[in-house]
């Protein structure tokens, strides 16, 4: 099944339309098995990986152990060689503490500096090809990140620069001040989005049209509520008493789904990822399988199309805002 790619928002960039994401990496997947997930996903032409500095499991109290390991497995799968760079779109994340001490969180520009030199040495690279800021830092003004993040493409560090877990304000205030600089600013933005979770519909995913950024959905699968929860549940498997909890508050709607999911034929995660997939706006979405096999059947969604009919009947079970600000709630 062949791949196929989408723009990076208003980049020339090319990413799959299905990206992998590795933040269980080096905790609930053992290296072995990562290094065969990156395998099978450059077989099957994903381009896009997604990591992030802070992930790689539960993190001890004194910062020694969990942090920077999906990073590092990666960085040892890409020093095999074989030409494994070229063939990758990678995308990491800053933002989050990674030490003790009071610079080592946030944006500021030193943090910035310090953390793209520590993700660079774990990944064992010279370049990030999208830097991605986790979070949002109302404490630092947007002219000390936008110097950073100048300086480090500059410098040949970094290609792209993204955001995640903005609001729409926080989107337009970064391109705005972004734009006073002459520098390109924000090219993506990776957001919690699935059929459950429909709330950026109201504000920024306007906001990512307006300014061209390309949207990156995480948690495509709502934890995996929208994985055919039902089914997994009767067959003694997620019965982890949150989930079964979270189960038992959606069960109304998920019968409705999982029913409908049936009619079609088609497995209930592919259709939540169509589903996204159908949006102009998402540029790849993140799946984060645990073996290679669940990498595989994923694929099935990239190329599945749904009838106007059925996303009519997926917008009934999981209605989102009501559209876009201000007509869903006004005139």
């Amino acid at each position: 099944m062949t791949m196929t790619y989408n723009h990076l928002g208003r980049t020339g960039l090319k990413v799959s339309k299905l990206g992998l994401g590795t933040m269980n990496f080096g905790w609930v997947t053992d290296e072995p098995t990562s290094f065969a997930l990156l395998d099978r996903a450059v077989e099957e032409g994903i381009n896009f990986m997604d990591t992030a500095d802070v992930y790689g499991g539960p993190q001890s109290p004194d910062m020694t152990q969990g942090y920077g390991l999906s990073e590092e497995i990666i960085g040892r799968w890409l020093d095999q060689g074989g030409g494994r760079r070229d063939q990758v779109v990678l995308a990491t994340k800053l933002y989050q503490p990674m030490g003790t001490g009071p610079n080592d969180k946030y944006l500021s520009a030193y943090k910035i500096r310090r953390a793209a030199e520590a993700s660079l040495r774990r990944l064992k690279t010279d370049h990030l090809d999208l830097y991605q800021m986790h979070h949002i830092d109302r404490s630092t003004p947007w002219e000390e990140i936008w110097q950073a993040m100048e300086q480090l493409v500059r410098e040949g560090k970094v290609t792209y620069v993204g955001s995640s877990n903005f609001a729409g304000w926080h989107i337009a205030t970064a391109q705005q001040e972004a734009g006073k600089r002459h520098f390109l600013g924000l090219v993506s933005e990776q957001s919690l989005y699935n059929l459950n979770a429909r709330t950026i519909e109201l504000e920024l995913i306007p906001a990512l049209r307006h300014y061209g950024l390309g949207l990156i959905p995480w948690s495509p699968l709502g934890g995996g509520l929208l994985g055919g929860a039902l089914h997994k549940a009767a067959g003694g498997r997620r019965s982890s008493s949150d989930f079964t909890a979270t189960v038992e508050k959606y069960r109304p709607q998920l019968e409705k789904y999982e029913a409908l999911c049936a009619d079609l034929g088609e497995r209930p995660a592919d259709v939540a990822l169509a589903w996204l997939l159908h949006n102009p706006a998402v540029a790849t979405a993140i799946v984060g399988p645990r073996t290679p096999e669940q990498l595989t059947e994923s694929l099935r969604a990239s190329h599945l199309t749904l009838a106007p009919e059925t996303l009519h009947a997926l917008d009934a079970i999981w209605p989102g805002p009501g559209g876009e600000a201000p007509e869903a709630y006004a005139w």
